[in-house]
């Protein structure tokens, strides 16, 4: 294992106008908003944001590309306001920013910074009220207690209207190495203002008794329960390149078997694609998981609140982890580094926070010709370009994948812990599981609003659902197995609000509206979804109303650069349903021939097991975009067969057939 000249790609040598904000440009940013003079001393910011849109037109040449534009979001604590701050800073940061437009925001509206929530926990632990609940469960060392700051999700008491509030899930840890989210305690809900910081009521519930277990994953802790017995480590495993990885990388750019994007990092959604063309032709202008919400599915009282927007009301850019060669990515590896910003105003760093290296992919094609005894195939490999975020208790991992047929794949991979509740002796669990003494995880759902800007040949797109259906006419089918397969134009917004069918095989095509292949069809690229779930809550509960995209498996909008968040651009404390993809979509804009935005929602529906405690093996979700006539013929003829194992450096299955036993498979 080794990484291959890692570049940390918030270098600030000629910088492109989509590259991430380096940390300098975010710093010169803030200083131009605090140099206004509107800032309080209590200041907070909620993420530094490229203007993308700005950001497009100097690459047209229609604006200079001496500066860039940033978006600040800026609360003051002290004095209840806050603000959306435009900012043009010199590329580079090299150099004074300039204040373009202050635009007044609720202050109940702004995402939670990670300040923010340490801050609110050590609120709570101070706080007496707090304290006696904790002490009637016999809690008295506030070290050990985790208290995670939970958004309202709607619930938020009338008599706090006016105030951006917060709730805490809370738990106790047996020592300071201890898991914590083993032992939930049950019951106690403080609630805390998030600009002054006070406890404003903590709820009771009533006492249930507490696990006595611990949830430990730290080796040499879970190791030493006495069901465990460690298991014997597996032969090493390496991935040797010798000559070095397939990709190129100048900057944020890379290319790759015919592949070329921009890899981007933004506050908001974490990882972005920009950019992807494959052999020469456009494909895709922007990817990214653009929302993520997370609705559970159980009435208890320290559960029926839990419902977030975990990127809209956190942000997926300050959650990133560091990855680590070995652990996180496996083999020739290159890093690029993430910049955020910081609540306390100050840019930071996340080294190694997008890891992109080469799969072997197994086979990519193959064939025997039994009459000859000779065969043909070819393995497969892919570019996979990944980051992995932690929200409290989960993590969730978001691998794009390129192959060498012009396919890209989306897996999120879901892990960490699960959120848990307290329950009292042979109470059992009717919207969950019992996972340990005194403790269930109640069901629970996740889904993530992709955001895909396509460009199949060019900007200007259609969208069509296909489907299968019989044949009913008997005399064009006297033999009753004739399948036609059904092209369904979705012209207009009104009618690109779609579910998922699988026993219809059911699927959309991005078509362009510019170009055909040889058969005289539009050249396109074929969305499926292979799995995905429902909303089962109520039409009139808090959930199916403050989150109506989870409502259908795939959105278009004529795009806008307004529209920029399915969700809607500030969920924390929102008017349930006032903004998203459901409310742009009643304008029913024309969809035929436009640049569209394509708004795929991926839902699990997580039955919680023992056996994903304490912490989660690995569960996924995904999507897949591929070639549908975009090509005329299979556009993987061209690559070359393998080398035989063991390096004699001649191809193998190019004319020996199945009985060789070469190592090819």
């Amino acid at each position: 294992m080794s990484t291959y000249a890692p570049t940390h790609g918030i270098a600030t040598g000629t910088r492109h106008p989509l590259d991430p904000l380096a940390p300098a440009e975010i710093d010169a940013a803030v200083a131009a908003a605090r140099a206004d003079g509107r800032l309080g001393e209590r200041t907070r910011f909620w993420g530094a944001t490229l203007d993308e849109h700005h950001a497009r037109t100097v690459v047209a040449g229609d604006a200079p590309a001496d500066e860039r534009r940033v978006g600040l979001v800026a609360m003051d604590h002290s004095g209840g306001t806050a603000w959306e701050v435009d900012v043009a800073v010199p590329v580079a940061g090299e150099g004074a920013g300039r204040c373009l437009e202050w635009r007044s925001l609720d202050p109940r509206r702004p995402g939670i910074t990670s300040e923010e929530a340490r801050a609110a926990a050590q609120a709570c632990r101070e706080s007496p009220e707090f304290q006696a609940a904790l002490a009637k469960r016999g809690i008295t060392d506030m070290s050990l207690v985790v208290i995670d700051a939970e958004s309202m999700g709607g619930f938020e008491p009338e008599r706090y209207a006016d105030r951006r509030v917060t709730w805490g899930t809370v738990w106790h840890k047996v020592d300071v190495e201890d898991n914590g989210y083993a032992r939930p305690v049950q019951g106690v809900v403080p609630i805390i203002d998030m600009h002054t910081m006070e406890v404003l009521e903590v709820e009771d519930h009533g006492v249930v008794p507490m696990s006595q277990e611990a949830g430990p994953i730290e080796p040499g802790a879970w190791d030493e329960h006495p069901d465990v017995t460690v298991r014997e480590a597996p032969k090493p495993l390496e991935v040797v390149q010798a000559e070095g990885p397939s990709f190129d990388v100048d900057g944020w750019k890379v290319s790759w078997q015919g592949w070329e994007l921009r890899v981007g990092f933004t506050h908001r959604e974490g990882l972005v694609l920009y950019d992807l063309t494959f052999l020469g032709r456009s494909v895709l202008k922007r990817a990214a998981c653009n929302e993520m919400y997370v609705p559970y599915l159980d009435p208890n009282s320290t559960q029926y609140r839990k419902n977030f927007f975990d990127w809209g009301e956190y942000g997926a850019g300050p959650l990133t982890n560091s990855l680590a060669l070995g652990c996180d990515c496996l083999g020739v590896i290159h890093y690029f580094d993430g910049a955020v910003l910081g609540g306390d105003g100050e840019a930071r760093t996340i080294e190694h926070a997008i890891c992109m290296h080469e799969e072997d992919d197994s086979i990519l094609w193959k064939h025997t010709d039994m009459r000859r005894d000779v065969g043909q195939t070819r393995r497969s490999r892919r570019l996979v370009i990944s980051n992995f975020q932690t929200v409290a208790n989960y993590d969730y991992g978001f691998y794009w994948s390129l192959y060498q047929d012009g396919r890209v794949e989306l897996e999120v991979k879901l892990t960490g812990m699960l959120s848990a509740s307290g329950i009292e002796d042979g109470e059992g669990a009717p919207y969950g599981r019992v996972v340990s003494q005194h403790v269930q995880t109640p069901t629970h759902q996740h889904y993530f609003g992709i955001r895909l800007d396509a460009a199949v040949d060019g900007a200007r797109n259609r969208l069509v659902e296909e489907h299968a259906e019989g044949e009913t006419d008997p005399e064009k089918d006297p033999w009753g197995n004739a399948v036609r397969t059904v092209r369904v134009p979705l012209l207009r917004e009104s009618q690109a609000a779609q579910q998922v069918d699988p026993a219809s095989g059911r699927h959309w095509r991005v078509e362009s509206a510019e170009r055909t292949n040889r058969y005289g069809e539009p050249t396109a690229y074929r969305l499926t979804l292979p799995n995905t779930t429902r909303s089962y809550c109520r039409p009139d509960s808090v959930m199916a109303r403050r989150a109506p995209f989870i409502h259908n498996h795939l959105w278009a909008t004529r795009a806008d650069p307004r529209e920029q968040f399915v969700g809607g651009q500030y969920p924390n404390h929102a008017e349930p349903g006032e903004d998203g993809v459901h409310v742009w979509q009643r304008q029913d804009r024309s969809l035929d021939g436009e640049e569209l935005v394509l708004w795929p929602v991926l839902g699990t529906h997580h039955f919680p097991r023992p056996e994903q405690w304490p912490v989660m093996p690995v569960d996924t979700i995904g999507l897949v975009l591929e070639p549908d006539g975009f090509f005329d013929r299979n556009p993987t003829m061209d690559v070359p067969a393998p080398e035989r194992a063991g390096g004699h450096g001649d191809a193998c299955c190019g004319s020996d057939g199945p009985s060789a036993g070469h190592a090819c498979h």
